[in-house]
């Protein structure tokens, strides 16, 4: 989801920085609730352990550039899942700046596009996970349909955003339309993966029960809604 250099350019780039203060204002809201729910040393530890993962799987899984932009397993929805959405947020948020900052410095004039890309998909897939699972079911005990749901809405979310980062930057012509066809194509292949790792995670979650009631995940992880 890394937007390729020179895709949006000039003057239009001030976009970015309008889109990127609105989806740190998400990141904000979902922080706030976190902390409100379960205290600043819980938000702390578990931001870090998303901060650490996310500049993981951007700088250690395997990645590929595809049209206008580069396929990355991001877990939005794993991440989601085990530590909430305030931590992944910020999670998301420093990992991606993290590896601009010390591997790959070229990227940071796109960082307001891409925090924009990660951000508000999570916003959205939060929101659609209070809808589509029951407040009686703790997070461990989520089903495929369910784990494959939040997947579609947050990696679709990303590839609507490259898409609109790549139309907006570059216009109409085929050879643009084609470069985006191939990307989004590409990354909805994600999809068929990110929930059965979903699944794998939480299933070795269940066994995991020293981890219920620590600061390190979320206790929707093991519990249902209060």
């Amino acid at each position: 989801m890394h937007i390729e250099p020179g895709v949006v350019t000039g003057a239009k780039i001030v976009l970015s920085y309008a889109t990127a203060a609105a989806s740190f204002g998400l990141a904000a809201k979902m922080a706030v609730d976190t902390l409100r729910r379960d205290g600043a040393g819980a938000l702390a530890v578990r931001s870090t352990a998303t901060t650490a993962l996310v500049f993981s799987f951007f700088q250690l899984l395997p990645h590929h550039a595809v049209g206008v932009s580069e396929v990355h397993l991001i877990l939005g929805s794993t991440l989601f899942l085990i530590f909430g959405s305030g931590p992944a947020a910020i999670g998301l948020a420093l990992g991606l700046l993290i590896q601009g900052l010390f591997f790959a410095p070229f990227d940071l004039p796109q960082y307001g596009m891409n925090v924009t890309t990660l951000l508000v998909p999570l916003y959205a897939m939060s929101l659609l996970a209070a809808r589509i699972i029951p407040a009686r079911t703790a997070y461990k005990d989520v089903g495929y349909g369910q784990a494959l749901a939040l997947s579609t809405a947050y990696q679709g979310g990303i590839v609507t955003w490259v898409a609109f980062w790549a139309l907006y930057g570059q216009g109409f012509g085929l050879a643009n339309l084609t470069a985006v066809a191939s990307f989004g194509g590409a990354y909805m292949t994600v999809v068929l993966v990110e929930p059965l790792i979903d699944l794998a995670v939480l299933a070795a979650a269940k066994t995991l029960h020293r981890l219920r009631d620590t600061a390190l995940v979320q206790p929707r992880l093991f519990e249902a809604a209060a």
